[in-house]
């Protein structure tokens, strides 16, 4: 009973006991808090990156492309039979974006990404991040009335038919002022006209548009001079030209416009008459973008929070620049509607991916062998089952297609990120052994305070002992107060790291408010929150090693204590 008396007298009246206290607890909390969230950021990365990536990809090396796909993907399925899940091919291609904010053209460098959408859903994680829910069982190339994020009021049909109705009554309305100055008429006061209907507001769907933009009367051009025509070319030759590499004579009204020489015979040749396009009743081809590319967080300095502005919307019209397929390129334009946005919560990808039907994508570039209609594409993408192995899996398709005879390559998913995750595990391995020195410091001044708390009590050491209190008794109650410290601290330690991070997406936020500037960038870093996993193991074996380093921290001391002889003890000053 004496034993327990004296750890607890001591534990209480000595102000060094509760520095070494809180110095456990602070490197343990430290710790917990720190592996939480590089566990947290590890996971969700790699949970991100495999839903992203598919498990076993074949690519072509460089910017090549992979002809007689059918054959390839049925000598896969024949291959890996029960490990194979499903499988689809990707075209993937450099591109440039170009649209229009406040009237300025903007650029942005992108990947765009051809998919089948019945089968790229099942390799990959697709469909979960797209913004609308009705793309996520549906047909995701289709402009929607509904069913976007309650962050855009203003998205789909009804933003797309409000936008061109006010684009449409501008454009009557100029070209009413340009008639007027023509014929001498004083132009009309500004304040006269009326009001466009913003392309914010809300709308009826059944509300006629202002002005049809297929009736506005077309712009003047020039009557090109024709050549003679040679009596060897037979009239109605090249329709096929004009059709599908010439270009027409008013691009805006054309979906693809391909840059090609000009048809000198172009007038003398039979013309196939093209419906014209309404925006306002029908969209282009549709195409996916990351909705980093058209979202922007700004901060607000007034109220010092962060809020995102869009500058492009599912309903708006944007031009795309790629170039064609061959041994010399060329640029390609082509005008596409946005849809939908992705968003995977990954910076990186979402500022950059977009994606667009893969057969579209083929046929634009010239991917299609006119002779026999096979079609080529970038990668073949797989998926296996949960329990496949994927490094078998790889060996046996590097084993059916060498390099040296396919110029292919095959690699997991794991194979393509192996120096981000090797970079992420190095990270987490050398923060825990620096992280760990933190509490192996709180175990030196344990060391040391029980030293000086073994020469102070001398004297009252060889009293015990003069009393009849074994080596064992006087031992146990320096190895009791060690055990008390280490376990006040990683208890108060684990009890702080835990609650911190629950708590880490709201404490960034008060702290940003406090200091004015955002403690967690989403533009910066791969995610829009900061991610934590906290693992009980981990919680357990931090406190453990805490208490372990404070009990052999106190060994020491505690035998010197022991060996004193009570006689040498008790003339002890």
């Amino acid at each position: 009973m004496f034993k327990l008396l004296l750890t607890w007298r001591y534990l209480k009246t000595r102000f060094i006991a509760l520095a070494s206290i809180i110095s456990v607890t602070l490197g343990v909390a430290t710790l917990i808090v720190v592996n939480s969230v590089m566990s947290g950021f590890s996971n969700e990365m790699t949970s991100k990156l495999h839903g992203i990536l598919s498990d076993v990809e074949l690519v072509a090396s460089g910017m090549g492309e992979i002809d007689r796909v059918d054959e390839k993907v049925e000598q896969i399925k024949s291959l890996l039979q029960d490990d194979l899940e499903a499988v689809t091919t990707v075209v993937r291609v450099p591109a440039m974006l170009n649209f229009l904010v406040h009237g300025q053209p903007r650029y942005h460098q992108i990947m765009l990404i051809g998919i089948d959408d019945q089968t790229f859903g099942d390799v990959t994680d697709f469909r979960p991040y797209l913004t609308n829910h009705f793309h996520r069982n549906g047909d995701v190339f289709r402009l929607m009335e509904l069913g976007y994020d309650k962050e855009l009021p203003d998205a789909g049909w009804p933003y797309r038919r409000e936008k061109f109705r006010h684009d449409a009554y501008i454009r009557q309305e100029l070209e009413s002022m340009l008639q007027d100055r023509a014929k001498g008429l004083p132009p009309i006061a500004q304040n006269q006209l009326p009001v466009p209907h913003s392309p914010s507001a809300t709308t009826d769907s059944n509300q006629e548009p202002l002005v049809n933009i297929a009736k506005l009367p077309p712009l003047p051009t020039q009557k090109p001079v024709l050549p003679t025509l040679s009596s060897d070319v037979p009239a109605g030759a090249g329709s096929e030209y004009l059709s599908d590499c010439g270009p027409s004579l008013n691009p805006s009204e054309s979906n693809t416009w391909n840059p090609a020489p000009v048809d000198a015979l172009a007038a003398y040749r039979e013309r196939v008459l093209v419906a014209p396009f309404d925006p306002i009743t029908e969209q282009r081809v549709g195409i996916i973008i990351g909705i980093g590319i058209g979202r922007l967080r700004a901060h607000d300095p007034t109220t010092g929070t962060s809020q995102n502005m869009y500058f492009i919307r599912p309903g708006d019209d944007i031009e795309l620049t790629i170039p064609s397929a061959g041994n010399q390129p060329r640029p390609l334009l082509e005008n596409c509607t946005v849809v939908d946005f992705y968003s995977s919560k990954m910076h990186d990808y979402d500022s950059a991916f977009a994606f667009m039907p893969l057969s579209h994508l083929q046929k634009m570039r010239g991917m299609i062998d006119p002779a026999t209609g096979g079609a080529t594409v970038s990668a073949i993408q797989i998926k296996l089952k949960p329990e496949a192995n994927l490094n078998s899996a790889r060996d046996r398709l590097r084993a059916a297609f060498p390099m040296m005879q396919y110029p292919l390559m095959v690699q997991t998913w794991r194979d393509q990120q192996a120096p981000l995750l090797s970079a992420v595990e190095m990270e987490i391995t050398i923060l825990n052994i620096l992280l760990f020195m933190i509490i192996a410091v709180a175990g030196f001044g344990i060391l040391a305070t029980f030293f000086m708390i073994v020469v102070e009590k001398t004297k009252d050491i060889g009293i015990l002992k003069s009393l009849g209190a074994p080596s064992s008794g006087v031992m146990s109650i320096f190895l009791g107060y060690g055990l008390s410290l280490g376990i006040v601290g990683a208890g108060a330690g684990t009890l702080i790291g835990v609650m911190f991070v629950v708590y880490i997406n709201e404490i960034a936020a008060l702290i940003s408010m406090i200091s004015g500037r955002e403690v967690f960038d989403p533009s910066i870093y791969f995610f829009s929150s900061i991610p934590t996993l906290l693992d009980p193991m981990m919680v357990v074996a931090v406190a453990g090693g805490a208490m372990l380093i404070a009990i052999l921290s106190s060994v020491l001391p505690a035998l010197r204590a022991a060996r004193l002889a009570p006689v040498e003890a008790l003339r002890y000053e």
